[in-house]
């Protein structure tokens, strides 16, 4: 199954939510609107009985006989059966669709939503103004607006749909920071498992040197990936472990040096002070690293992820972002708050535990995702 497949299941909190809110919006002040006439699996008639059609049909060129024409028939209670053309060719008139005029009273139910799915007040502002656009005034259904809606979605988030860049360097340095149980362990040992099986030779160090778990986790990864997992006594300083991988990283000509860091609380500042020296000590052997700087975010943590992104910017200088555990959440559209607030690269999302559940993140798929828009 495709990435994406999965990630259309598995965000159904946070699609059902959208969903489910754009039904209840439409039909609080709708109406049924008689849809245009598609596909259906009614039999074309026999030709004796297109012959009799055509004699009804009141676009019938030639006037029938006075001798043969037929009074008009009485108005009829029962539902309109299909037209000439349409029984011919096996149409039939579609469903009503229940439809509902976009005023301000509507937009403002529509903010309220998107606010409600972790989207942010400024971003579900711009979003819902690019909506009615053009469009104030005139009668919506739920599929229209979906369709709107995830265009405005994939429009904000196409530029920073990022591949993780690879630059010439050995090693390139790989910092990776987040807070605690975001999920920075898991996305290291499956970033370097990807990155190995494209041909790269990876080296992973265990820097979070305080929680022994942490460094077993990496080393189970490593294991699986075949890739080796530096590792310091329990305790000891991250920085200097940072250095000392480096160092061993050159010896062994790796592309990639991936760094770990301890979960840290950005409103602790001791913690925070740590990093900042773990990214000095890193410039000290090489003055252009950290190449890359990868915040690791928690999608279940909504807004608070925005207020990561600000201390981590400013300490570590992040230079892109991968969001974990979009399957958890019912709102996934914190994700496009910070696409419209930040500008940084999106590397990577992930959905689940397997290996397979980090992929490259695509805007359009992602939209429909969050969206719940069906596939053509």
């Amino acid at each position: 199954m495709a990435f994406f497949s999965k990630l259309k299941d598995r965000l159904l909190k946070s699609s059902s939510r959208i969903e489910e809110g754009l039904d209840a919006i439409v039909e609080d002040g709708g109406e049924e609107i008689a849809a245009e006439t598609v596909e259906q699996s009614v039999p074309a008639s026999p030709e004796p009985e297109a012959e009799q059609l055509k004699s009804e049909s009141p676009t019938e060129v030639t006037a029938p006989k006075p001798e043969t024409a037929k009074p008009a028939a009485a108005p009829s209670p029962k539902p309109k059966k299909p037209g000439l053309i349409g029984r011919l060719t096996g149409r039939a008139p579609a469903a009503p669709v229940v439809k509902r005029v976009l005023d301000d009273e509507m937009l403002e139910q529509l903010e309220e939503l998107l606010i409600a799915s972790d989207m942010g007040v400024d971003t579900a502002l711009r979003v819902t103004a690019n909506i009615a656009e053009g469009r104030f005034g005139k009668r919506l259904s739920t599929q229209e607006i979906k369709t709107l809606l995830a265009d405005e979605i994939s429009r904000i988030m196409d530029s920073v749909a990022k591949p993780l860049p690879l630059y010439p360097q050995k090693p390139q340095v790989v910092l990776v920071v987040g807070v605690n149980g975001s999920g920075k362990t898991t996305t290291i040992g499956k970033l370097a498992s990807q990155f190995k099986d494209a041909g790269k030779s990876v080296v992973i160090a265990a820097g979070d040197t305080f929680r022994a778990a942490a460094v077993e986790q990496l080393q189970v990864w490593g294991d699986r990936a075949g890739v080796p997992v530096l590792t310091a006594p329990e305790g000891s300083d991250p920085a200097s472990l940072a250095y000392d991988s480096m160092t061993k990283a050159q010896e062994l000509g790796a592309d990639l040096l991936m760094i770990d860091t301890a979960g840290r609380l950005q409103n602790r500042a001791d913690l925070m002070e740590e990093l900042s020296k773990i990214v000095r000590v890193i410039r000290k052997k090489d003055e252009t690293a950290p190449h890359n700087t990868l915040l690791v975010l928690d999608a279940t943590t909504g807004q608070n992820a925005l207020n990561q992104v600000e201390t981590f910017q400013k300490l570590a200088d992040v230079s892109g972002l991968v969001m974990t555990k979009l399957d958890g959440t019912a709102k996934g559209g914190v994700l496009v708050a910070l696409a419209d607030k930040f500008g940084l690269p999106i590397h990577a999302i992930g959905v689940g535990e397997k290996i397979d559940d980090l992929s490259p993140f695509d805007p359009q798929e992602f939209a429909k995702a969050l969206t719940g828009l069906k596939d053509d």
